[in-house]
């Protein structure tokens, strides 16, 4: 009778063990990683992003038929419109959205796909969280096996094991943060900083960094006397521009609403908004009403013109016009916060649509810039104001005698340059630049102050001004965190606890029936004693 049982003991082992075994190998039974939720804002009372933040799940691969209260994993090449639909019509708990470490070896139909989901995530307002991580090898073997797990339909709840992921956060009012810089007036230059949980290369590091460039060249040219043009200038670096530019917007409250505004409307020859200028052969100029003929900005169009199809015939350069539609709550260009205002002006940029996925993209990362096109439209820009403040035809270059004190080279002076370019990119990309993060992180409060300080080397006056959102009725009011711990378990099958229940309600059994007929058992074991000892 011992035998038996203790066979069918070691059975039972064995298919706990093989029940429960399923984990890759280099998985740890427990890992905690740093996760960043997608955006959560109200903008003018619209709810936007994921109202949701915590997660108690088991994790589920995007291919399983049952996501009910399941966080979904997905890779770069799994998230799309469909999967995610799929994921909020079956009430996931949360999708959890792995990111490669290397964006540029991914194809780029893929991150086209990518931007497309995402830009539709975000305009969605839904209580299930998303969450985005860079992979490693702990999450990536997670992924696997929740992938394998649902390719071999192991669906029972009494066979089928797997991973639990936990996390939570609080919300609270943020401040925004802008920075003006400038000269004098008459000539208006506006970046944005991308307000996102992206690094915002090319949205909008591009821009900032031609503004960078632009204040190097043009405080050499008029720090002599005889290039000085007789156009004063003034250039800006606003907050919130993912959010209707409400950067710019306070900055013109502040303004207009005194007796000197009038100098804006009288004396600024136009504003030129700089947005995504690092990628594509295109130019797109983007204005709210045709600039009547004769007018400043009308010439700088042409200048414009000029430049690019004697020096740059290969880019394409178009005109967008669109109308403001004061009926909208979203503000789609820059420039449209001048226009309401009656100041002429106009942003500049190499997407065609203000829609377009690389404005607010989690991949708009240094590898996705190109530096030559970078460069180029630098050039393009500088020469072409260069020609309408001098007064200058499009056969002369004032670029290349920018850079250097002494005779250089063509090829000097376009390494110089792309160094430069390189290294303000960098400095950008280093850390995220959301909203939310500028006044509160130290890294951050550093990237504010060395953009200060590196203006200061190029600008006569440099001022920054702090504006704070009402806290009785904010116009934008952002939700914390936005980078969370998050902490993934092993979680065993229910097999396995009815096993362990069975194995405990036996062993008491055992226990119970000793108990209750301790005299019987005794008086055996003392006659088997003492039969063994005769």
């Amino acid at each position: 009778m011992w035998p038996k049982s203790s066979a069918v003991s070691v059975l039972l082992l064995i298919t706990a063990q093989m029940v429960c075994g399923t984990a890759l190998p280099a998985a740890s039974s427990s890992y905690e990683f740093n996760a960043y939720r997608m955006q959560h804002y109200n903008l003018l009372q619209e709810k936007q992003g994921c109202r949701g933040a915590i997660v108690v799940a088991e994790a589920r691969s995007s291919d399983d038929h049952s996501l009910m209260r399941r966080c979904v994993i997905m890779k770069l090449t799994d998230f799309t419109a469909e999967h995610y639909q799929d994921a909020l019509s079956q009430n996931a708990a949360a999708v959890l959205i792995l990111l490669p470490k290397n964006i540029s070896s991914v194809p780029a139909d893929v991150v086209q796909g990518f931007m497309r989901a995402e830009r539709e995530t975000l305009l969605k307002d839904t209580m299930m969280p998303v969450y985005v991580v860079p992979e490693d090898e702990q999450l990536l073997c997670m992924y696997e096996e929740v992938k394998l797990a649902a390719a071999t339909r192991v669906s029972s709840i009494l066979v089928r094991g797997g991973w639990k992921l936990t996390c939570g956060c609080e919300t609270f009012l943020c401040v925004q943060t802008n920075i003006y810089i400038y000269i004098y007036k008459y000539i208006y230059f506006v970046c944005v900083w991308v307000q996102w949980l992206s690094f915002g290369a090319d949205s909008n590091g591009s821009g900032v960094t031609i503004l960078l460039e632009l204040a190097r060249i043009f405080q050499r040219l008029y720090s002599d006397p005889r290039s000085k043009a007789p156009y004063h200038l003034l250039f800006s670096l606003t907050g919130g521009g993912k959010y209707n530019f409400l950067g710019t917007k306070r900055w013109l409250e502040e303004n207009m609403d005194h007796a000197e505004s009038s100098l804006l409307h009288d004396n600024v020859a136009f504003v030129l908004c700089l947005d995504t200028l690092a990628s594509g052969d295109e130019l797109y100029i983007h204005v709210s009403r045709p600039p009547r003929p004769g007018s400043p900005l009308h010439t700088f169009i042409q200048k414009l013109e000029q430049v690019i199809s004697s020096r740059f015939p290969w880019v394409h350069f178009e005109m967008v016009h669109k109308k403001i539609n004061l009926g909208e709550t979203t503000v789609a260009w820059e420039h449209e916060r001048y226009a309401v205002r009656r100041i002429p002006g106009f942003t500049l940029s190499h997407v065609e649509d203000h829609k377009s996925e690389v404005r607010g993209s989690v991949l708009d990362t240094m590898s996705q810039v190109d530096l030559r096109k970078l460069k180029r439209n630098a050039v393009i820009i500088a020469e072409s104001l260069a020609h309408f403040m001098y007064g200058l035809s499009d056969k002369v270059h004032v670029y290349a005698h920018t850079h250097t004190p002494t005779h250089n080279t063509t090829q000097q002076t376009y390494n110089y340059t792309i160094l430069r370019l390189t290294a303000l990119m960098s400095f950008l990309t280093s850390v995220p630049r959301a909203t939310q993060l500028m006044d509160r992180e130290p890294t951050h409060t550093l990237l504010i102050s060395s953009l200060e300080q590196e203006l200061r080397q190029h600008l006569v006056q440099v001022y920054k001004h702090t504006f704070k959102p009402d806290r009785r009725d904010p116009e934008v009011t952002f939700f914390d965190q936005m980078k969370q711990p998050m902490m993934m378990y092993r979680v065993k099958p229910a097999a396995f606890d009815l096993f362990l229940g069975g194995c405990i309600a036996a062993y008491l059994g055992v226990v119970y029936y000793g108990i209750q007929n301790f005299g019987n058992i005794y008086s055996r074991l003392k006659l088997v004693v003492k039969s063994k000892s005769q």
